[in-house]
């Protein structure tokens, strides 16, 4: 049987310059995850790249070999970094609580922030484009989605600063203990930028919003009573601001050394803040070892981000809860697909041995009328149904529990089942294959004609 695995590295294992080597733009998703998925070896794949994180989860009957290939393809991405200081592996069980925490925003680095569920629907969304989401991907793709609306609904985890904008504008007013008629910079109108704006917008701040595409850039500014500003502005922007919130889509630096320092230059020792929360960062790390300009990026909002979450720690204990809940939900489905198949392979097993023994008693018997044979069939087949009528109460029973899967593999053992994999756990199949798999588990709820 097919298994999970995910492999990856986030804010827990690496720092924003290893993370940002990974990290994959939303309109290169669908193609990255092609080529990763390819050079790994697996069918069924999903790829999640956010600030935060890049991971790749995936199938396989092998999913240690599956590990293996995933590392060794991510680890060309590195550029010589050690994997095994950065990169995380996972399988079987705890691959899908992973995921249902990831979409649930219990793995962020700002617990509660809404972002990360838009993030994972985009990868999924992409993965389905690719053709590598099957029926056990996408099965725990969409358990998580419902996870993380229960979490959402049911807990007050999303309540309070539960953003990374949200924070680095928390982080802006922890500099100067008020923004009010401070000038704050906005570097970007994307959806950070936008999602800082707003957190922005009740400081008393003079927002300036600069972004390539001129039109956000004024979109963004008049929803959120700021300023647009033409991109060729940029120095003179920089030379006049306090604050500087960078959240570019750029893959590279945008305020180098070179740029920096005519600025410093014209802002004659006046400290300038730069808040970097872009991944790959829009900040040269140079820049901030120039004087009087002290840059953070996202690795920095750790502290602010913790001090947040304390104040929903018992939030966060309920959404733990919530998703406990959720994994025992997911494997019950999963053991259904295992038990199907099993009560198939083991109804068809008995059935021809039956049917041999039948026909070789039957060429043995001369003279029997149509009746005779009817009564000889029937209770052939009354036989059989005697027989599994125990095996499979117990098989039902023992698959809703924790250890129904060695109660399932021991009864393969036993009568040398020769089962073929079932099309509800082939890596490539469409996640709309439930009638499917509905006909498979109609073995499973008293629909196999064993006798009572």
């Amino acid at each position: 049987m097919r298994d999970f695995v995910v492999v990856g590295l986030s804010h827990r294992t690496a720092p924003v310059e290893v993370r940002e080597r990974l990290a994959v733009a939303p309109s290169d998703l669908e193609r990255e995850l092609r080529e990763i998925a390819t050079e790994a070896g697996v069918e069924e794949a999903l790829l999640i790249s956010t600030c935060n994180r890049v991971e790749l989860y995936a199938t396989s009957p092998n999913p240690l070999d599956a590990a293996h290939h995933a590392k060794r393809t991510l680890s060309k991405r590195l550029d010589g970094i050690s994997v095994d200081e950065v990169l995380y592996q996972e399988r079987g069980i705890d691959v899908v609580r992973h995921i249902f925490r990831v979409a649930s925003s219990l793995d962020s680095l700002v617990v509660g922030e809404p972002q990360i569920l838009g993030q994972v629907k985009e990868a999924f969304d992409a993965a389905n484009e690719a053709g590598t989401v099957g029926t056990l991907l996408g099965r725990c793709f969409t358990q998580a989605f419902a996870a993380a609306k229960r979490v959402r609904n049911e807990t007050g985890i999303a309540e309070g600063t539960v953003s990374v904008s949200s924070i680095a504008c928390e982080l802006a007013k922890k500099i100067f203990g008020n923004l009010e008629g401070r000038r704050t910079l906005l570097l970007g109108a994307g959806e950070m930028g936008e999602a800082a704006a707003r957190s922005l917008r009740q400081t008393g701040t003079q927002l300036h919003v600069i972004n390539r595409s001129e039109e956000r850039a004024k979109a963004l500014a008049e929803s959120c009573g700021g300023r647009a500003v033409a991109y060729e502005r940029l120095p003179t922007e920089l030379a006049e601001a306090d604050v500087v919130i960078a959240s570019t889509a750029s893959p590279k630096f945008i305020l180098t050394p070179t740029l920096m320092k005519g600025v410093v230059r014209t802002r004659r020792h006046r400290p300038l803040f730069i808040i970097d929360i872009a991944v790959p960062r829009d900040v040269d790390p140079r820049v901030g070892s120039m004087d009087n300009v002290f840059v953070y990026d996202v690795d920095d909002l750790q502290q602010v981000a913790e001090e947040n979450l304390a104040v929903r720690a018992r939030e966060a204990a309920q959404a733990e809860r919530i998703i406990e809940e959720e994994v025992d939900a997911f494997l019950s489905w999963r053991r259904s697909l295992e038990l199907a198949p099993t009560i198939v392979a083991l109804r068809e097993s008995f059935g021809r041995v039956a049917e041999e023994e039948l026909r070789r008693a039957l060429s043995r018997l001369q003279g029997l009328s149509d009746s005779d044979r009817k009564v000889l069939e029937a209770m052939s087949r009354s036989m059989v149904n005697k027989l599994l009528h125990q095996p499979m109460t117990e098989l039902k029973a023992g698959a809703g529990q924790p250890d129904g899967a060695l109660l399932i593999d021991a009864v393969r053992r036993l009568f040398a089942l020769a089962e073929q994999e079932s099309h509800v756990d082939d890596g490539r199949a469409e996640p709309a294959t439930e009638p499917q798999v509905a006909a498979l588990t109609a073995a499973v709820h008293g629909r196999t004609g064993e006798s009572k």
